[in-house]
């Protein structure tokens, strides 16, 4: 049986478009990743960082059944979701991803 995949976003955006980011994030970008049907469930954390005056900074986790149910969502709808984004927050964002193998839960 393969593991389930942790596919983590982290994202730093500038202060002043912070709210509007949550909102679009959770009422229009992350429904759509999920609506892919390539992950069981998400996550939307904000880090403490009680020294970063330029901006804050988010963790998206989404959990995939497997490397293959990942892959295929990286293959067919990443790029186009990602673009998005990428338009929207255009030079008030910077962001990288991590994939992670989960090993353990409860």
């Amino acid at each position: 049986m393969s593991n389930k995949i942790l596919y983590n976003v982290t994202v730093k955006i500038i202060k002043e478009k912070a709210d509007d980011w949550i909102q679009w994030m959770s009422e229009t970008h992350i429904p759509d990743v999920m609506q892919t049907g390539k992950f069981l469930s998400y996550r939307m954390s904000e880090l403490f960082d009680e020294e970063a005056d330029d901006g804050r900074t988010f963790a998206i986790q989404y959990v995939a059944q497997d490397m293959e149910t990942f892959q295929d969502y990286q293959s067919h709808h990443a790029k186009t979701l990602q673009q998005d984004h990428a338009t929207r927050y255009a030079n008030q964002y910077v962001a990288f991803r991590t994939l992670m193998q989960i090993l353990k839960e409860s």
